[in-house]
């Protein structure tokens, strides 16, 4: 969740000053200035850094194109944004989840929900490196989520989002895994809170219900009658069924 799982950048991990500069020369400098730039047309590639800049800015967070594109200091067409970010994407940098529906115009309609597939380059590029948990449980709940998503994304799982208003939950995973409806608390949380979750389910019964907690509040949900597992033994095994 801190150093993501750059094997190169182990032997740095005591070391942040040059744990930071490794990342940023041997990963996101060759990615950006040659990588993307072979996966398609960069027409303006100051334009796709700061895309990137604002998705790593958003770890986790459902943001739509247009404001995205308020918070570039050159503004781009949504096609533009939407074409840098799909590149990022290819590049194994930056992935737009959609919106689960049966609709494919839903889908289509809906704002991404942003997720950097390596924690690492959330580190990297923050200027106070990663959360503490104590101080600062926001950006904390909002990186352990983006590890979370990252790990399904990455072990070959179809990684969506939920969100009917007022309700919303934090992931939809299918494939090898299974069919999983996910919330993700790394604080605390009620009964109240598993309103979307069961909504969700209720909707769409072939998905079972996941809780991922913080280390010890695993009871917490399974006292509601939900299956649960802390971030760490997710982000070791993905959701194990009964």
């Amino acid at each position: 969740m801190r150093f993501g799982s750059y094997p190169g950048a182990l032997e740095f991990e005591k070391n942040p000053a040059r744990w930071r500069a490794y990342l940023r020369d041997a990963i996101i400098e060759p990615a950006i200035g040659r990588d993307v730039l072979a996966l398609g047309a960069v027409r303006r590639p100051a334009l796709l850094r700061q895309v990137f800049a604002v998705a790593i800015g958003s770890p986790a967070r459902i943001v739509s194109l247009q404001e995205m594109q308020g918070q570039l200091q050159d503004k781009g067409a949504l096609e533009t944004v939407a074409h840098y970010l799909a590149l990022l994407e290819d590049a194994y940098l930056v992935a737009p989840l959609e919106k689960y529906s049966t609709e494919a115009s839903r889908r289509r309609a809906s704002p991404p929900k942003l997720v950097t597939l390596n924690n690492g380059l959330l580190s990297a590029m923050h200027p106070d490196g990663a959360p503490d948990p104590q101080r600062e449980s926001a950006r904390f709940g909002s990186w352990v989520e983006n590890a979370c998503l990252a790990f399904g994304i990455n072990q070959g799982q179809r990684v969506t989002y939920w969100r009917e208003e007022p309700l919303e939950i934090d992931a939809v995973l299918e494939g090898s895994w299974g069919n999983w409806a996910i919330e993700i608390k790394t604080g605390r949380f009620s009964g109240q809170d598993m309103r979307g979750l069961t909504e969700f389910c209720r909707r769409y019964p072939a998905f079972a219900p996941l809780v991922i907690t913080a280390p010890g509040d695993e009871v917490n949900a399974q006292r509601h009658g939900i299956r649960s597992m802390s971030w760490e033994g997710f982000l070791m095994t993905g959701p194990i069924a009964d």
